[in-house]
């Protein structure tokens, strides 16, 4: 016979502080990654505020009308510093190619840091506006995955 443990507001507070602690350690390597690949890798202090309901946002009838706007700070408490950088997406990278046209050119992505992979409703609702808007070439998923028990990082581009 099973007992059912009930879990209490001290479990989801720790589970909460080890969530934190891995995915600001997971953006660390995302930044690290990008930077070997020679990106220039900086935080992205925007966000984006819709005009519009987003329940009859439908991307295929007509773009959403929105604006990029600065990301606030995050309260994290008194006596600590506020979170700050909390745009999305995550990084902004760029480089300069001369590999597709004749003169120098400049390639700038978004990257959001998600170690599981998958964007919710409103994150992908603001990369298709970013795109739309061409604030952005691209936009990539930085999500992780393990072999041979080492962890690595793998970017797929949101479509």
């Amino acid at each position: 016979m099973t007992t059912k443990t009930k879990r209490t507001k001290q479990d989801f507070v720790k589970q909460g502080k080890r969530n934190k602690v891995r995915g600001s350690d997971f953006e660390r390597r995302v930044r690290k990654d990008l930077q070997s690949k020679e990106w220039i890798v900086s935080k992205w202090m925007n966000n984006i505020e819709f005009y519009e309901d987003m329940q009859s946002f439908d991307s295929h009838v007509a773009p959403i009308k929105g604006k990029l706007i600065p990301a606030k700070h995050k309260f994290c408490g008194i006596g600590r510093p506020m979170a700050i950088g909390t745009g999305f997406p995550d990084f902004v990278a760029f480089r300069i190619s001369n590999s597709i046209k004749p003169h120098n050119y400049c390639e700038v992505i978004g990257v959001e840091a998600k170690s599981n992979g998958y964007l919710d409703k409103t994150e992908k609702q603001k990369c298709k506006w970013l795109l739309q808007n061409n604030i952005f070439s691209k936009i990539l998923i930085a999500s992780r995955y393990k072999e041979k028990n080492r962890v690595k990082i793998k970017y797929e581009e949101f479509k």
